[in-house]
């Protein structure tokens, strides 16, 4: 998928999560995602940030705050925003749907993911559904695979072999798991929600893994010492 067409599916994947979350009762924003410590306001306001980054004095203050974590960075800037009554996500998203404007050190290939499975983390917990085409589904997944550090360990999918069911799309080698394109990504990207819809002898395998990966974030980004903010910290990797 090319650059255009990726930048039309992520005005696309904005615009139908504001369909989505507009008129949402409060105890519908409060709902888990399937980003583990996040709410479904705090991943809307993750989404809606991407256009419009906050300010590089707070990003530098976030990051010294995060002692370098890059998880733990998105986590405190994250739960700002959506902590803030004042920050509609709703109106952001659309007033902010074509943006083609970026944090720094990312591109559109990451924000094509990123946008498709965050719209996955809020509408699966609420029983909605946002369409994800296979071919699109297959343009986020060969991005994702590639991606490691800091994010996620890069040989996380080490000896598995992704096999879509409703497209060409495949990745790896080694023991397989077999799945719609949408599910192989959000397994690519640590959605253990993914395995639902999947099948194979990969899928034990992998779902320990990112079981493992999972607590091991967990106790990274929980907060230590004074000063720190209160609560549980994210865990949602992208």
């Amino acid at each position: 998928m090319d650059r255009e067409a990726s930048w039309r599916i992520i005005e696309e994947q904005r615009l139908a999560i504001a369909d989505m979350l507009s008129g949402l009762s409060p105890e519908q924003w409060r709902t888990p995602s399937l980003c583990t410590g996040w709410s479904v306001r705090e991943v809307a306001a993750h989404v809606a940030l991407t256009p419009t980054p906050p300010a590089f004095p707070l990003m530098l203050s976030t990051g010294i705050r995060a002692r370098g974590n890059y998880n733990r960075f998105i986590d405190i800037i994250t739960r700002r925003y959506a902590a803030d009554p004042d920050f509609d996500p709703v109106a952001a998203l659309r007033t902010h749907a074509a943006s083609r404007d970026l944090p720094k050190l990312t591109n559109y290939r990451n924000i094509l993911f990123d946008t498709m499975v965050h719209a996955q983390d809020m509408a699966i917990p609420l029983g909605h559904t946002i369409t994800v085409s296979p071919e699109a589904a297959g343009a986020a997944a060969d991005r994702a695979v590639e991606v490691g550090w800091p994010v996620w360990d890069r040989h996380r999918l080490d000896g598995v072999r992704l096999r879509a069911t409703d497209s060409t799309w495949e990745h790896g080698d080694g023991v397989e798991i077999h799945g719609p394109t949408l599910a192989l990504l959000l397994v690519i990207t640590g959605r253990p929600a993914g395995f639902a819809h999947t099948t194979g002898p990969g899928v034990e395998i992998l779902a320990t893994r990112l079981e493992t990966a999972s607590r091991a974030t967990e106790t990274a980004t929980a907060p230590k010492g004074k000063g720190e903010e209160s609560g549980d910290a994210g865990t949602c990797e992208v």
